[in-house]
Formats: structure tokens, sequence, C-alpha cells
């Protein structure tokens, strides 16, 4: 049976938990965000190397686990090139790394998305190719794919758990902790399961909303 007691007993422990797992989480979607952003530009590119490694290297890593790749850079990296990352750092990069070739697909969406008369124009004014895309595209590609990089957010949030594997004390590896020491297994993985449901739900709803008003202002 559900004791209060216990449950109140160790929320405060599920509480830091969660602060780290929110941090981790926005972490690594600020690199998700800039890499996507530059894998983006990079597959554009008409320098046919740049081009084939970033493709390259959105295939290999959407082809490969999300848990493999943060176990190569927490247990392998360091075997291999001597650098070694603290488990909460390998979860940012680990995080930003995998999903930001998914954001670079959502860049290339809104990019793709702007005008061809955009380009040209910007090319009659004699814009460098940073002031084209600083002043001309990316202000009219991002504002549209803001509600996809959100639900992206939502996504890299309740991958949170996966961190647990490199020994990072997330949500839910603080639950096995408090589940190995009291055997009680009903309270701590059902607080953990309400923690990550009071804030992904309450942030879909958010992003919903505002994909409604863009698109009512794109309307406009």
């Amino acid at each position: 049976m559900w004791d209060w007691n216990y449950a109140l007993s160790v929320l405060p422990e599920l509480l830091r938990a969660l602060r780290v797992t929110v941090l981790a989480t926005v972490g690594g979607f600020a690199v998700a965000c800039i890499a996507g952003l530059m894998l983006a530009i990079a597959v554009r590119s008409r320098w046919k190397p740049l081009s084939w490694a970033a493709r390259s290297f959105v295939e290999f890593v959407r082809s490969t686990p999300l848990l493999v790749q943060v176990f190569f850079l927490y247990y392998s990296l360091p075997m291999i090139a001597g650098i070694s990352l603290s488990a909460f750092a390998v979860g940012i990069i680990g995080l930003g790394l995998h999903y930001s070739t998914y954001m670079s697909e959502v860049y290339r969406s809104g990019i793709e998305a702007v005008p061809k008369g955009q380009w040209e124009a910007a090319t009659a004014l004699n814009f460098t190719k940073a002031r084209t895309w600083l002043s001309v595209i990316l202000p009219q590609a991002i504002p549209p794919i803001i509600p996809v990089m959100g639900n992206y957010l939502i996504v890299m949030f309740k991958e949170t758990p996966i961190l647990s594997a490199i020994t990072l004390v997330e949500m839910l590896l603080a639950a096995k902790n408090i589940v190995s020491v009291s055997w009680r297994v009903f309270e701590p993985y059902t607080l953990v399961g309400v923690l990550f449901l009071l804030i992904s739900y309450p942030a879909s709803l958010l992003i919903r909303r505002l994909e409604v008003r863009m698109n009512r202002q794109r309307g406009a």
C-alpha cells in the first residue's frame, strides 16, 4: 500500500535528481540547437567534402542507439583519446550530439521553406554569405520550426533515464538507489513518473498553444 510518510521522505532526494535531469536536458538541447544548425548549413554547402562529411555524421548518429553513443563517450573515449569527462558533461554532449542530427532536419525544413526570392534579393543587395544567413534566412526559417524544436526538448527530457547507465544520478537512478536501500518500489518509481508527467504534460500544452498562435500569425 502507498505510504505517504515514506513518499514524502524520499521526495527531496528525487527533487535534487530532477534538478540534474532538467539541467542535463537544457544543456543537451542547447548543444543540439547549435550543432544542428551547423550540420544543416554544412549539408547545404557547395564544398562536397564538407557536405558529404555532415551527411555521413547525421546518418551514422541516427543509425546508432543513444545508449551506445553515451557508453562510447564515457567509457571508450578516455581509452582511445585520453579525454575523460564527467557523467554530467557526457550526458549533455551525448544528448546534444544525438538530437542535433534530428534538429538539423528540422532546420533544413525551415530553411527550404524560405522563398527563393529572399536568397536572390540578398544576392542583389550584395550581402555576404554570413549576413544573408543571419539577417535574411534564419530570421524567417527559425520561427515556424520553434514548436517542433519544443517537441524535441520534451523528447530529450524523457530520454534522460538512459544517462543512468553512465552513473549520472538523474531521477531514475536516484529512485533505484532508494529502492536498493528500502526495498520499497511503489513510491519511488511512482513519484518519478509523476514528476516526469508534471513537467512534460504542461510543456506539451504550452508548445501546442505556441504552435496554434504561430499558425494564426502566419495565416494573418
